[in-house]
C-alpha cells in the first residue's frame, strides 16, 4: 500500500483530534503508529486514552511546556531538534505504518527548526509510510510537499468568550 503525506492546518479547533481520530484507525486495523508532539509537554487526555487502550501507538513529546503566550527558550528548541532528530531515525526504520508529526507547523513556525530540515526528514520517507503533519501555519513548501491537505477554519469558537480549555474536550 502507498503512503501518503497529510496536512491538517489552519486556525480551527480539531487538527491534532483528527490526527488521533486516523490513529486510533489504523490502530484498529492493525497498524503501528508513532506519534510526536512538538512544543507539547503537558499531559493531555488523548494521551492518557491512547496509552491505556492502543498499545500499538507509541507517543512521544518534544516539548517542554507550552511556549505559544512566550518566545521559545533554547530549551524548547533544543528538545525540539532532538525530537526531528529522533523522527528521521523512526521515519527510515521502517518499523511504523503511520507517523504524526503533531504540531510540527508550529515548530517551524517558531523557528525551533527550519521547513528545510523537516522537508530533509520527510524526503526519507519510506514508499508504504503514512505521514501526517498537523498544526498552523503550515509553509508552502509543505503544503507542496503534501498529498492531502486540509485546512481547519475557525468560524466561531467559545474561547473568544473567556471559556478555558475542558478537560476530556479540549485538554
Amino acid at each position: 500500500m502507498k503512503g501518503y503525506i497529510q496536512v491538517y492546518t489552519g486556525n480551527g479547533k480539531g487538527k491534532t483530534t483528527a490526527a488521533f481520530g486516523l490513529a486510533l484507525r489504523a490502530a484498529g486495523a492493525g497498524m503501528k503508529v508513532f506519534i510526536a508532539q512538538f512544543v507539547k509537554g503537558q499531559e493531555y487526555s488523548e494521551l492518557t486514552a491512547v496509552r491505556k487502550f492502543l498499545p500499538s501507538v507509541t507517543i512521544t513529546q518534544y516539548g517542554l511546556d507550552c511556549f505559544i503566550v512566550n518566545t521559545p527558550t533554547q530549551a524548547d528548541i533544543d528538545i525540539a531538534r532532538k525530537g526531528l532528530e529522533e523522527i528521521s531515525a523512526v521515519i527510515s526504520s521502517g518499523e511504523y505504518d503511520l507517523v504524526i508529526l503533531d504540531e510540527a507547523n508550529i515548530a517551524v513556525y517558531y523557528n525551533l527548526f527550519t521547513v528545510a530540515e523537516l522537508i530533509d526528514v520527510l524526503k526519507r520517507k519510506p514508499q508504504s509510510l503514512e505521514i501526517v503533519i498537523t498544526g498552523r501555519y503550515a509553509c508552502p513548501e509543505i503544503l507542496e510537499m503534501a498529498d492531502l491537505v486540509t485546512e481547519m477554519k475557525e468560524v466561531k469558537h467559545y474561547y473568544t468568550q473567556g471559556v478555558q480549555a475542558r478537560k476530556g474536550i479540549e485538554c
